[in-house]
């Protein structure tokens, strides 16, 4: 390479944030719905390249918490046009964050420093997994002249063994690159990253922090190499042979139905379950982590299939039909209340993610959750004979008794404005706790959006999700519920929202205390100590950007700040502390936590 060419590599990112010559971009859809971005400009360095590749896979926005062995690499992410750098105040956020952000985007990433700022970041990557999320998640390494060199560094336990962040990664990612030399760095780059869309989880990046400046001809290709992403194929034979036997069982049945979980979203699913419901009339209800998955303003939806804890009449609907089909559900601990879902097992017909289960019976694979879903739908018989006895039973919500003058504010009457409240341009983001069930019950317009992470059941989550979202969606106005508990776990990033400008409204219900580990054992740690959460969120706001909170105690302090800030505080970034009683809590929760202390109270074999 010409030492010129060379020389002008090395140069640094222009002042105004963006590389010369400026990239011609053209885009494309890869096979897993992320939109790929093809770049015509030549990358220069490690840094550079990775910086593109984050842009041509979809990421605009990166969360990241600085430290010495990735500050070099973060200057190149600041300089590339297209990508955003957002400072978070910690890893474990920057993590959630990247999280939210692949829910709304399709694709996420954070970078951090070597092992303290990894291990910071790994319990939000393992919740991340949990969701099948794919994101990329960059750590700042050391020196490549250190690795062999029997030194102990700092950021490391005190041994001269650099690979205690690579084994802990190794449980929560897909796939893990090393990269420590420059030879086989594009090869390892591209390879996570056509992991990570392709298995739609989490993958590990290591960069020794003096590669990342370093020019070579891998890099300096005029049009990247196409990522190489595997296309899961349908057996066709198979196919036709679980249609078959799939169709024999509901045509026949007298009150099928439908019920769809979280995994439709990995399958890329959810428009072809809608397809099928559209066809065959079934009444159709969906898993607690797949709310939003599916319209609520179906003709034919009857809600949340959660056991005891099922949305009115839906539960009685699901478990007295006669055959079913469960599309992308998981049968996990906490979807099914302790394993007490009484739904007619040798009825139902199991799909996942690349096969069929049938019922006391064979298995077909593989075969694509949508390909399966598409065929069957050419198949099956209207009927509707589920959905009118559905309807035959329901009796219509009758809501909360209305609130005396003065009277102390109770969480139903607060979700009953919260529900009022909502619209086809919000997403809601609920947080573990009594928060969860209420959620559930809310009736989401059309369009609205609406996330939990229930089987990590990570408590602080929500917040930094929530500013993930909200970066990933400017159009959304995002709506965080989380209780005082969990708001105290990871704060710190609301200066962030502050910071991005964003909307959102925040709902801080103040109950003093942890109120599910009450519900589910009680003693004196589950009480917390009282914060002025609005004094704290001024704190942050610190008379920079827009912000506005407020306390209420009573139904018309709450509706009065409702009105204000899908009013006049439209543009703000709303926080609403919600003062309820220690004990107002949902029956759902009473229940789920009888039932959960009964599992974990059971004897030894």
């Amino acid at each position: 390479m010409p030492m010129a060419a060379v020389r002008s590599m090395l140069k640094p990112p222009t002042s105004n944030g963006s590389y010369k010559p400026q990239s011609k971009l053209q885009t494309n859809n890869c096979n897993n719905g992320v939109e790929i971005v093809e770049s015509m400009v030549t990358p220069s360095t490690l840094g550079h390249y990775l910086a593109r590749r984050l842009v041509q896979i979809g990421v605009s926005d990166i969360f990241s918490v600085p430290g010495d062995s990735n500050l070099v690499l973060l200057d190149y992410f600041v300089a590339e046009k297209g990508l955003n750098l957002v400072g978070c105040c910690s890893e474990l956020n920057a993590g959630y964050a990247a999280d939210g952000y692949a829910r709304r985007r399709g694709v996420g990433s954070c970078v951090v420093t070597f092992t303290v700022g990894g291990l910071s970041l790994i319990n939000a990557i393992a919740g991340a997994y949990s969701e099948d999320l794919p994101l990329v998640c960059i750590v700042g390494a050391p020196n490549s002249n250190e690795y062999g060199s029997n030194k102990i560094l700092h950021h490391t336990i005190g041994l001269p063994d650099f690979s205690q962040e690579l084994r802990c990664f190794q449980n929560v990612t897909c796939y893990q690159a090393v990269i420590n030399n420059l030879e086989d760095a594009q090869w390892e780059i591209d390879t996570a990253i056509s992991k990570c869309l392709e298995q739609s989880k989490p993958v590990y990046i290591s960069i020794s922090c003096n590669l990342a400046a370093i020019p070579h001809p891998s890099f300096s290709m005029k049009q990247f190499l196409p990522l190489s992403i595997s296309s899961k194929q349908t057996n066709q034979m198979g196919l036709e042979m679980a249609v078959e036997m799939a169709a024999q069982i509901l045509n026949t049945a007298v009150k099928p139905i439908m019920v769809g979980g979280k995994k439709l979203r990995v399958a890329k699913a959810q428009a072809a379950f809608v397809e099928l419901a559209d066809v065959c009339d079934y009444a159709v209800a969906v898993t607690p982590s797949a709310k939003g998955m599916f319209p609520e303003n179906h003709r034919h939806f009857i809600g949340t299939y959660w056991g005891s804890l099922s949305s009115a009449f839906c539960g009685e609907t699901v478990e007295i039909a006669d055959a079913s089909i469960f599309a992308g559900a998981i049968f996990d601990e906490l979807e099914t209340v302790g394993y007490s879902l009484s739904y007619k097992k040798n009825k139902a017909i199991i799909v996942e993610s690349d096969r069929v289960v049938f019922p006391n019976g064979p298995i077909f694979g593989p075969i694509l959750m949508k390909d399966f879903l598409r065929a069957l739908a050419k198949r099956l018989k209207p009927n509707p004979t589920a959905y009118e006895n559905y309807t035959r039973i329901y009796i219509p919500k009758s809501g909360p008794t209305q609130s005396e003058p003065g009277e102390a504010l109770r969480v139903n009457v607060l979700f009953k404005h919260i529900q009022k409240m909502l619209s086809g341009n919000m997403a809601v983001i609920s947080e573990a706790g009594d928060s969860w069930f209420h959620c559930q019950k809310l009736e989401l317009p059309r369009s609205c959006g609406f996330e939990m992470q229930l089987v990590y059941a990570s408590i602080g989550w929500s917040l930094g999700a929530t500013l993930g979202y909200a970066q990933a969606s400017s159009d959304d106005r995002v709506v965080l519920c989380i209780g005082d508990g969990s708001f105290q776990m990871a704060p710190q990033d609301l200066s962030t929202m502050l910071r991005l400008g964003q909307r959102n409204i925040i709902f801080l219900i103040n109950n003093g205390g942890y109120t599910i580990e009450v519900e589910i054992h009680d003693g004196p740690y589950n009480v917390i100590k009282n914060w002025d959460y609005t004094g704290l969120v001024e704190a942050m706001h610190n008379q920079n950007g827009n912000c506005w909170t407020t306390k209420v105690e009573t139904e018309e302090e709450l509706v009065k700040a409702i009105e204000m800030a899908t009013g006049d505080k439209n543009e703000c970034l709303c926080f609403i502390e919600a003062i309820v009683h220690r004990d107002d809590t949902s029956k759902e929760l009473l229940d789920f936590g009888n039932k959960l202390a009964a599992t974990n109270s059971r004897p030894p074999k």
